[in-house]
C-alpha cells in the first residue's frame, strides 16, 4: 500500500508526464487572402509550430478537431472574424481549452461586439484586436521583437491587399520598402493565393506560408509571376461579363458568379454599376451554399459587415467583415433573398 507522501509523489509524477505531452504550437489563419496567409508565415517566423489554413465556412469544423488533441500546448488564432452563427460555439469550445490550460491567442481586426471581447478575457484568453489595422499588421507589432526583418514586408503585403496600407501602424512599415516594390509583390501574392483556393490546391497555400516564413519574397518563390499573369487574364475576361450580366436596383449592383471568385468580380461590379453597393456570389455545389461577397463605395454609410452578420443569420447562414467588405455563406434556395431584403434596397 502506498504512502500518502507516495502516492502524492504518484500525482505529481502523473502530472508532470501528462504536462510533458502538450508540446504542439498550432496556428490557424484565414486562407483566402493575403492577410491571412501572411499572419500565418509571421507566426511561424516567431514560434515556429504547425499550421492549419480554413475558410470562414470550415472555420468552426477545424476548432472542433482540437477538443480531443492531446498534444496541444499553444493555439494561435488569426484573421478570423465571428459571426451571430458561430460565436457561441467559439467561446465555447476557447474555454474548454483553457480549462485544460492551453494558451489561446486570438488576432483580428474584424468588428468583435463588446460582449464577446468580455467573454474572451473572462477564461484568458490573449486577445489581439484592432479595427484599424489589418491582421498581420497586428501580429508583426505584438511580436516583432521574436521577428526577423523581412517580417516587416509580409505584414506589409497583408495590409496592402486588405486595403489597410494607409492605417498608423502599416503606413510606417510600408515606408521602409520601395512603393511599387511592394504593391507589385503584394498583388502578385494576391493572385497566386485567389488563384489557388480549391481544395486541390491548398498544399501550394501551406507552400507559400513556409517561403515566406523563410524570409522570401514573391519574385523568388518560382513561377507566381507567371501564374499571376494568368489570373489577370482571367480578371479581364470577367469584365465584359459583368457589364453583361449585372443587375441594377436603386442602390444596388448585383451578380451570380459562374467560373470565378465571387470576391474577384464585386469590386467590378461596384464600379461599372455606379452604386454605392455590390453583391456576387457563386455556387458552391459541394456545400449546398452560395459562397457571397459584398463590397461598398466609400459613400456607402452603412457598415456593410454588421448588416451582412445580421441578414445572413436570419437565413440559416453566416457572414460578416468589415464596413466597405464583408462576405457570407447562405443556403442555396435563399441566395434570392440576399438581394431583396428591404435593408439592401434602401441603401
Amino acid at each position: 500500500m502506498l504512502t500518502k507522501s507516495k502516492k502524492s509523489s504518484v500525482r505529481k509524477s502523473s502530472s508532470k508526464t501528462i504536462k510533458s505531452k502538450r508540446t504542439k504550437t498550432l496556428c490557424i489563419s484565414h486562407m483566402e487572402d493575403a492577410d491571412g496567409i501572411s499572419s500565418a508565415a509571421l507566426i511561424k517566423q516567431a514560434f515556429g509550430g504547425d499550421t492549419t489554413l480554413v475558410d470562414y465556412p470550415g472555420m468552426t469544423d477545424v476548432l472542433e478537431t482540437l477538443r480531443n488533441d492531446e498534444k496541444l500546448k499553444t493555439l494561435f488564432i488569426c484573421d478570423l472574424g465571428l459571426n451571430k452563427q458561430n460565436t457561441d460555439s467559439f467561446v465555447e469550445l476557447l474555454t474548454e481549452l483553457r480549462k485544460k490550460r492551453i494558451s489561446i491567442t486570438y488576432i483580428d481586426h474584424h468588428h468583435l461586439d463588446s460582449k464577446i471581447i468580455a467573454k474572451l478575457k473572462k477564461v484568458k484568453v490573449k486577445l489581439i484586436h484592432d479595427t484599424s489595422e489589418c491582421t498581420s499588421v497586428l501580429v508583426y507589432d505584438a511580436f516583432k521583437k521574436k521577428l526577423p526583418d523581412h517580417s516587416v514586408f509580409i505584414a506589409a503585403c497583408g495590409a496592402i491587399t486588405d486595403y489597410m496600407e494607409d492605417r498608423p501602424i502599416a503606413s510606417k512599415l510600408l515606408q521602409i520598402y520601395d512603393r511599387q516594390f511592394a504593391l507589385i509583390s503584394a498583388t502578385v501574392l494576391t493572385y497566386n493565393i485567389v488563384g489557388h483556393q480549391r481544395r486541390q490546391d491548398i498544399d501550394y497555400l501551406y507552400y507559400l506560408v513556409d517561403e515566406l516564413s523563410e524570409s522570401k519574397f514573391p519574385h523568388d518563390i518560382p513561377n507566381t509571376y507567371e501564374f499571376a499573369q494568368i489570373q489577370v487574364g482571367k480578371l479581364a475576361e470577367i469584365i465584359s461579363k459583368v457589364k453583361a450580366s449585372m443587375k441594377i436596383s436603386k442602390n444596388l449592383g448585383h451578380m451570380e458568379v459562374l467560373d470565378s471568385g465571387a470576391s474577384g468580380a464585386a469590386n467590378f461590379v461596384l464600379g461599372f454599376s455606379g452604386k454605392d453597393v455590390a453583391i456576387t456570389y457563386k455556387e458552391r455545389v459541394d456545400k449546398g451554399i452560395y459562397a457571397v461577397s459584398v463590397r461598398g463605395s466609400p459613400t456607402c454609410k452603412t457598415h456593410l459587415g454588421k448588416l451582412v452578420s445580421t441578414v445572413s443569420s436570419e437565413l440559416g447562414g453566416s457572414g460578416g467583415g468589415h464596413d466597405k467588405a464583408c462576405g457570407a455563406v447562405v443556403p442555396k434556395d435563399k441566395i434570392k433573398k440576399i438581394c431583396a431584403r428591404n435593408e439592401f434596397a434602401s441603401w
